[in-house]
């Protein structure tokens, strides 16, 4: 059974890491990035029973050294995933032989103006071997298998 390290970059994110926490139940690890918070970011985190590993301006594949397992789902800290997508990656897991294509996650992001859904998935559920980055995150991969659910991106004035 694939065993998941949840990825998060964090940066005075205590008002929101919280509910991001909460949803990742089908990971195994959680391991945030913590990017110099003046706030009670890495508490929150550490409450949760995440990993936290203060950032020192390395590059990310210094930081892809501290993740234990063999998948990676990547998430901003305002960011959390639906039920939907939990029983997804749960079934995922369950599977014998899940491959090593990425997978692509649905976006829905809160605005002023209500919710809005992102037709284009996003590649954020990658193995530890991959090697293409933009920023924190996976860079877009076309053949990604989107799962079923949702990512829920909220609201940040």
């Amino acid at each position: 059974m694939p065993a998941i390290t949840a990825l998060l970059h964090a940066r005075n994110d205590a008002l929101r890491l919280g509910r991001a926490l909460e949803t990742l139940l089908p990971c195994d690890e959680i391991l945030v990035i913590d990017h110099a918070s003046q706030d009670a970011t890495t508490r929150i985190a550490r409450e949760y029973g995440a990993k936290v590993t203060a950032s020192t301006g390395s590059s990310l594949s210094q930081y892809l050294q501290l993740v234990r397992h063999e998948w990676i789902l990547c998430l901003e800290a305002r960011e959390s995933i639906t039920e939907a997508l939990s029983a997804s990656l749960f079934e995922w897991k369950s599977q014998s032989q899940p491959g090593i294509a990425p997978f692509s996650l649905f976006l829905r992001e809160e605005t002023a103006g209500g919710w809005v859904q992102n037709p284009v998935p996003q590649t954020r559920l990658v193995p530890h071997t991959w090697n293409r980055w933009q920023g924190e995150l996976p860079a877009p991969e076309p053949s990604a298998i989107a799962l079923e659910g949702a990512l829920l991106r909220f609201f940040q004035p």
